[in-house]
C-alpha cells in the first residue's frame, strides 16, 4: 500500500476563503433529499461569507471547492442575500447571525436570522419534496422602522444574479421564496436558482419524515444532538446509497462508513434508505469472494480490512430486525455467504490461537508505517460479533450447517480473544491493541525511512512511537461484548484516559496514541463518542457527559455537525478535515441502543433502558416493524411502583429487562425506573 493513495492536491491557500472547510467558527447545517445535498454556511470568523450555500449533487464527491454554488474567485458570495435601499447595502454581519434546526410543517429546516437596520431578515432553507433536486430558500424581511423602503433583494450563484425590486410600508413584512434546482444532462450538472410565487410542501416528504423515530430528552444539548444527527445523516446519502466517507475531504467510500451509516438509519426509522445502502454495498462493494472495498478499492490480503465485514453482517441483521423485512437475505445470500466466510480464510487464520492476522490496523496504518503481521483487537471483535449476526441469519432461512459453523467460529474467536494467555487481546487486566503472530505485544511502530509521510508528523519525531492505548479498545465494552462493569473494562478504560488532552487543551480523545500519529495531534469526535458508549455501559455517566460537553464546545456544535479531528494538518499532501457521518451514526446508537435500551430480534423485543445522570424523563415514538413503540420513560416518583407497563400489562423491576413477543401493533410503553437506576 502506498500512502500516496491518502494525498490529494486540493490546496485550500490559492482560492478563496469560501475554499477552506474549517474557518474559525463556522458551522455546517446540512440538507438534503437524495437528489439534491446542501448546505448552510453559517460563518462567524469575518474570514469567510457569513451566510452562504453549498449546492452539491449527491452522487458526483468532491472538495468544498467544487460545489456548484462555489466560485473559483469570490466563492460564495454570489450566494449571500443582500438588501440595496437609497444606495445603500445591507448585508448579514457574522455578529448578528444567529441559526438552528426548526422542524415547521414535520420536515427538518434551517432557519438562520439577521438585522440590518432598519431591516429584520429571516431565512429558512429546506427541501420541498423527495422526489426533485430541488432546495427552496424562503426569505422574510420586515422594515422595523417608521418610514416606508423601496428596495431590492440581491442573490445568486456564481455569474447567475437575481434582482427582485419589492416595496414595504413601515414595520410591513413581505415573502421572498428562492427555488435552487440542480440541473443535469449527459456530460454535466450545474445549479440554478430562481424566484418563485408559491409553493408547497409535498406529501411524500411529510410522510418520509413522519415515519421516522422521534426522542425528546429534555436536554437542550442532547435534544439539539439527536435531531442534528437524524436530520443530517440521510442528508448526506444519495438516492443510490452512495454516501462520501468524509465529506469534502475523502470523497471515497467505505463499507465499514456505509454499514454503520445503514445500522443508524435503521435505529432512525429509516429502513428502506437503511436496506438502499445496504443492496448498494452487496451488489457493488462486494466481490464474489466477500472481500469488501475500502476508500473505493480493494486490498491484497494482508490489508484486507476484515472488520467491514463483521460490521456489515452485523448491519444485516439489525435491518432484518428492526423491520421484520427478510428479503434482502433471500435476494443476496450467497454474496452474505462469503461476507461472513471472507475472515476465516486459511490466508488469514493464525493456527496457533484460532484467531486471524494481517498487516494493517483498525485506523488504516500499514506496513509503511511499521505495522507488523499480527492479530489487532477491532478485527477480531468485529468478526466475532458479525459471525453470530450472520448464525442469527441463517438461522431464519433454516441453514443450520451454516449457523453452526459461524457461531462455533464467533465462539472460537471470541474465546481466544479474551482467555488465550499467549495470544489473546488482554495483558495485565486491561485489552491491548495489536500482538504480532509469535505472540509478542506490538508496543510501538516506526515508519520506513522511505514512506514519503510529511516530516512535520509525530510519527517522525525522535522518541518512542506508542501503539497503545488505542480508542478501539473501548468497543468491546461498548458493545457489551464483555461485562462492562467487570474489572477488564474497568481497566481498560483507566489505560484510555492516557488519551484525553494529549497534546492540546479543552479536551477530547485522540484516536490512540498521539505519538504514533502519522496525521496531525488532535481529539477525534467519532472516536471519543466510543469512550461515551463504553463509559455509559460501565456506569461512569460523569466522563459520558464530559465528552458529551466537550462536543458543544467545538467548531460545528451549534449546528451538529462535527469536523474529523480538530488539530492542524499539512494541506496539501493531506486533504483538507472534512465532515464524517460516521460521528452522526455513533450519536444514533448512544441515544436509541444506549439509552433508549430498545433492542429487537426476529422474534422478540427487548427493552433495556438507562436514563443518562441528570435526565428526568424521556418520551420517545420508535417505528418497528409496521407499527410504533410510543416509550414514556422516568425516575420513580414517591411511593410509585417501579418496572414496565406494556399495553396496560405490568413488568415488575427485577434488574432484568423485559422481554416481550414482537407485537404487531402500536404499543404504549411505560416505564418507571428506581431512583438509583
Amino acid at each position: 500500500m502506498d500512502v500516496k493513495e491518502h494525498f490529494y492536491s486540493d490546496n485550500p491557500a490559492k482560492g478563496p476563503e469560501d475554499a477552506q472547510t474549517t474557518l474559525a467558527g463556522v458551522n455546517y447545517l446540512f440538507l438534503g433529499n437524495g437528489l439534491i445535498q446542501a448546505a448552510v454556511q453559517v460563518d462567524t470568523s469575518k474570514k469567510g461569507t457569513p451566510l452562504g450555500l453549498l449546492l452539491m449533487h449527491p452522487e458526483k464527491f468532491g472538495p468544498k471547492s467544487k460545489s456548484l454554488t462555489s466560485d473559483p474567485v469570490s466563492g460564495l458570495k454570489q450566494t449571500v442575500l443582500c438588501i440595496l435601499s437609497e444606495s445603500k447595502v445591507y448585508l448579514p454581519h457574522p455578529a448578528q447571525l444567529q441559526a438552528g434546526w426548526l422542524r415547521e410543517e414535520g420536515i427538518p429546516q434551517v432557519e438562520v436570522t439577521w438585522k440590518s437596520s432598519p431591516f429584520l431578515v429571516k431565512e429558512v432553507f429546506y427541501c420541498p419534496d423527495r422526489s426533485t433536486p430541488r432546495l427552496l430558500r424562503e426569505v422574510t424581511v420586515q422594515n422595523l422602522s417608521k418610514a416606508k423602503h423601496q428596495i431590492i433583494l440581491k442573490t445568486g450563484i456564481k455569474k447567475q444574479l437575481l434582482k427582485i425590486p419589492a416595496h414595504l410600508a413601515p414595520r410591513e413584512k413581505k415573502i421572498f421564496i428562492f427555488e435552487y434546482e440542480i440541473k443535469e444532462d449527459d456530460l454535466n450538472h450545474s445549479a440554478e436558482v430562481k424566484s418563485i410565487e408559491k409553493f408547497s410542501i409535498s406529501s411524500d416528504a411529510r410522510a418520509f419524515w413522519k415515519n421516522t423515530n422521534d426522542c425528546r430528552f429534555h436536554s437542550r444539548l442532547l435534544d439539539h444532538f439527536f435531531q442534528a444527527s437524524k436530520f443530517q445523516l440521510q442528508a448526506n446519502i444519495a438516492q443510490s446509497g452512495k454516501m462520501d466517507g468524509g465529506i469534502w475531504q475523502y470523497n471515497l467510500e467505505w463499507v465499514r462508513d456505509q454499514a454503520m451509516v445503514s445500522q443508524a438509519l435503521t435505529l432512525l426509522g429509516q429502513f428502506e434508505m437503511a436496506r438502499t445502502i445496504l443492496e448498494l454495498i452487496l451488489t457493488h462493494f462486494v466481490t464474489e469472494e466477500g472481500a469488501t472495498f475500502d476508500s473505493s478499492r480493494l486490498r491484497p490480503y494482508e490489508e484486507c480490512e476484515f472488520d467491514q465485514n463483521g460490521v456489515l453482517l452485523e448491519a444485516l441483521k439489525t435491518d432484518v430486525d428492526w423491520s421484520g423485512n427478510k428479503n434482502i437475505l433471500v435476494e443476496h445470500w450467497p454474496k452474505i455467504r462469503a461476507v461472513a466466510d471472507f475472515p476465516l480464510k486459511e490466508v488469514f487464520h493464525h493456527s496457533p490461537s484460532g484467531l486471524l492476522h494481517n498487516q494493517r490496523e483498525f485506523w488504516e496504518r500499514h506496513s509503511v508505517h511499521g505495522i507488523q503481521d499480527g492479530i489487532e483487537l477491532a478485527y477480531q471483535l468485529f468478526v466475532s460479533i458479525g459471525l453470530s449476526a450472520a448464525a442469527s441469519l441463517a438461522r431464519l432461512l433454516k441453514k443450520g450447517e451454516e449457523a453452526r459453523r459461524w457461531e462455533s467460529a464467533a465462539s472460537t474467536i471470541q474465546h481466544a480473544m479474551l482467555s488465550n494467555k499467549k495470544f489473546g487481546l488482554v495483558h495485565s487486566g486491561h485489552f491491548i491493541k495489536r500482538r504480532t503472530i509469535t505472540g509478542d505485544i506490538q508496543a510501538e511502530i516506526s515508519a520506513l525511512p522511505n514512506s514519503n509521510l510529511p516530516d512535520s508528523v509525530p510519527l517522525f519525531e525522535k522518541r518512542p512511537h506508542h501503539l497503545n492505548p488505542d480508542t478501539s479498545t473501548a468497543l468491546p465494552i461498548a458493545k457489551e461484548f464483555i461485562n462492562p462493569k467487570s474489572s477488564l473494562a474497568s481497566k481498560t478504560l483507566e489505560e484510555i484516559e492516557q488519551l484525553w488532552n494529549q497534546r492540546w487543551e479543552g479536551g477530547g480523545y485522540g484516536r490512540y496514541h498521539v505519538s504514533s500519529e502519522p496525521d496531525s495531534p488532535g481529539p477525534w469526535p467519532f472516536p471519543s463518542l466510543f469512550v461515551a458508549r463504553a463509559y455509559f455501559e460501565a456506569g461512569q455517566h460523569e466522563k459520558v457527559w464530559r465528552i458529551l460537553n466537550w462536543l458543544n464546545t467545538v467548531p460545528g456544535a451549534k449546528a451538529g455537525t462535527w469536523l474529523e479531528f480538530y488539530g492542524p494538518r499539512p494541506i496539501p499532501p493531506y486533504p483538507q478535515i472534512g465532515i464524517v457521518p460516521w460521528t452522526w451514526a455513533e450519536l444514533t446508537f448512544f441515544f436509541i441502543h444506549h439509552i433508549l435500551g430498545v433492542r429487537p430480534s426476529w422474534d422478540k423485543l427487548r427493552l433495556r433502558p438507562c436514563l443518562l445522570q441528570g435526565l428526568k424523563e424521556i418520551q420517545a415514538s420508535i417505528r418497528l416493524r409496521d407499527f410504533r413503540s410510543n416509550l414514556s420513560i422516568e425516575k420513580q416518583k414517591t411511593k410509585e411502583k417501579v418496572g414496565f407497563l406494556i399495553d396496560a400489562k405490568f413488568y415488575p423491576y427485577e434488574e432484568k429487562d423485559p422481554i416481550i413477543s414482537m407485537p404487531n401493533r402500536d404499543l404504549e410503553i411505560k416505564i418507571i425506573l428506581p431512583q438509583d437506576y
